[in-house]
C-alpha cells in the first residue's frame, strides 16, 4: 500500500489551494488525485472574467486563475496524479483509486482533504414534465461543449433557473450567435449574484420571468428534439396558475437548477453530512467527524466566489498540517444552529479551546430582505448583532465569532431580525 502524509482528493481550486496551504505550513509529502487531464477543475471551462478580485486584486478568467495556483505548486514538492479516479475511501484513510497508467491502487494518507467539488442537479431531479428528447442540457454541460469542445448546443434557447452558471451561459450563448428567449425562475427572486443579473441578462435584453416554471416540453415532428417549451406563473405554494401559459418556440432548454456537493466518497468513509448543505459536518478547523479527514470548497458548501473557495482550501491545508505535526486535540464543541431566516451555517461546530482568536462562520439566508440584523444568541439571550442593509439567498454571508463568545456555551443560534430604524 502506498503511503503519504497528506492526500487531497480533487485538483480544482479548493484542492490546489489546500495543497499550497499545507506545503506552506511545513508538509512536504503531498499527493493530489485528479480525475481530469489537468488541474483546475471547473475553472478550465469558465473562460469569462471576474475571478481573483479578492485573492489577487485583479480580474482574471477561470483558466488564468487556475494557472496562478498551478504556478504556486510548480515550485513545491506536491505530486499531482491526473486521470486518476478515487472510487473508495475508508474511515482509516485508505483510498482505492484507478487510472489507465497504474491500474487499481491502494493509497493511505495520514490525513485526507476532500475537495471533490459539486455536480449539477439534472432534469430527473426536478421532474420536469414533457417529452424526453434531445436538446435538454445542464448549463455546465453546455458550457463545456461550447468553451472546451467548440460546439454550439442550440440556436433558440430557454433557460430554467437563474443560478450563476445559467446567467453566464445566457450571455455566452448570445455572444456565440444564439437567441436566448427567456430565463425562467421558480422563486420570486433571482438565485444568482446581482452583478450577473446586470451583466448577463439586463445588458443583453434577456427577459427574466420570476415565479414561473416550465410545465411542458414538446418534441419536433420527428420526435427527436425540443421544438417548444411552455412556462406558467406559479402561486405562493409554487403551483402553476391556470391561464398563465406562455409558449416559446425553441430547440434547446438549459437547466440551472442548483448544485449538489459530490459526497459519495464522504458517505463511504462514514462521514456525517449536513442535510442543509449536503456537505460534511465540520469543526472550525474544517475537520469532519472522522479524525484526520478535512473538507473544503464546493464539496463542503456551494460557494459564490472562487476566491472564497481558495481561502477555505488554504485553511483546510494549514489545519491538516497542524493535525499532522501536532496530533489530534479533542475538546468540547459549541454547536452553531441556524435560527429564524437562516438556511445553514458552516462550520457547524466551533471548538471552545480553538487556537484561533476569531472564527469566521459562513451562512445563507432563506429569503431576500432589506434593513435587517444578524443576531447571535446564547441560551436564548442575544449577545451580538450586526446590521445589514440588504440580504439575499444567492449571496453568502459571514460573521466573525470571537473566542470569548464561546465561553459557557454549548449552542449558539443565529437569527435574522428586522432592524429598528
Amino acid at each position: 500500500m502506498e503511503q503519504h502524509d497528506l492526500i487531497i482528493l480533487g485538483g480544482g481550486p479548493a484542492g490546489m489551494a489546500a495543497a499550497y496551504g499545507a506545503y506552506q505550513a511545513g508538509i512536504k509529502d503531498i499527493l493530489i488525485l485528479e480525475r481530469d487531464d489537468t488541474l483546475g477543475g471547473i475553472l478550465n471551462q469558465c473562460i469569462h472574467n471576474g475571478f481573483g478580485l479578492h485573492r489577487f486584486k485583479e480580474e482574471l478568467t477561470g483558466p488564468e486563475y487556475a494557472a496562478r495556483y498551478e504556478d504556486f505548486l510548480a515550485d513545491t514538492s506536491v505530486e499531482v496524479r491526473s486521470r486518476t479516479m478515487a472510487i473508495d475511501l475508508t474511515a482509516d484513510h485508505v483510498i482505492t483509486a484507478v487510472s489507465e497508467e497504474k491500474g487499481v491502487q491502494l493509497l493511505k494518507g495520514k490525513a485526507i482533504i476532500l475537495a471533490m467539488g459539486c455536480r449539477e442537479r439534472p432534469r430527473g431531479a426536478i421532474a420536469t414534465p414533457g417529452d424526453r428528447v434531445a436538446g435538454i442540457y445542464t448549463a455546465g454541460a453546455a458550457q463545456k461543449y461550447c468553451n472546451i469542445d467548440g460546439y454550439l448546443v442550440g440556436k433558440r434557447i430557454v433557460i430554467l433557473g437563474s443560478g450563476d452558471i445559467g446567467l453566464i451561459m445566457a450571455r455566452r450563448m448570445t455572444l456565440e450567435g444564439a437567441k436566448v428567449l427567456a430565463d425562467v425562475e421558480l422563486c420570486p427572486y433571482s438565485n444568482g449574484l446581482a452583478r450577473n443579473i446586470a451583466q448577463c441578462l439586463n445588458d443583453f435584453d434577456i427577459p427574466l420571468y420570476l415565479s414561473h416554471t416550465v410545465t411542458d416540453i414538446k418534441a419536433d415532428a420527428e420526435g427527436h428534439r425540443v421544438s417548444s417549451v411552455t412556462i406558467m406563473k406559479v402561486d405562493e405554494k409554487r403551483q402553476p396558475i391556470p391561464g398563465t401559459e406562455m409558449v416559446f418556440d425553441c430547440d434547446t432548454l438549459l437547466l440551472s437548477v442548483g448544485l449538489i456537493p459530490e459526497n459519495e466518497l464522504s458517505k463511504k468513509a462514514g462521514i456525517e453530512l449536513d442535510r442543509r448543505t449536503r456537505g460534511p459536518l465540520v469543526q472550525d478547523n474544517l475537520e469532519t467527524g472522522v479524525p484526520g479527514i478535512f473538507a473544503c470548497g464546493n464539496v463542503l458548501q456551494v460557494h459564490d466566489l472562487v476566491d472564497n473557495v481558495s481561502h477555505e482550501g488554504e485553511k483546510a491545508g494549514k489545519n491538516a498540517a497542524r493535525y499532522l505535526l501536532e496530533g489530534e486535540k479533542a475538546g468540547p464543541l459549541v454547536k452553531m444552529m441556524p435560527g429564524n431566516g437562516i438556511g445553514y451555517i458552516c462550520p457547524q461546530f466551533i471548538r471552545q479551546d480553538t487556537p484561533e482568536d476569531v472564527t469566521e462562520i459562513f451562512f445563507r439566508v432563506r429569503e431576500p430582505k432589506r434593513n435587517v440584523k444578524f443576531v447571535l444568541k446564547k441560551n436564548g439571550q442575544a449577545f451580538y448583532s450586526l446590521p445589514k442593509l440588504r440580504i439575499a439567498p444567492s449571496e453568502m454571508e459571514s460573521l466573525k465569532i470571537k473566542k470569548e463568545m464561546l465561553q459557557d456555551a454549548s449552542e449558539i443560534t443565529l437569527d435574522v431580525e428586522e432592524a429598528i430604524q
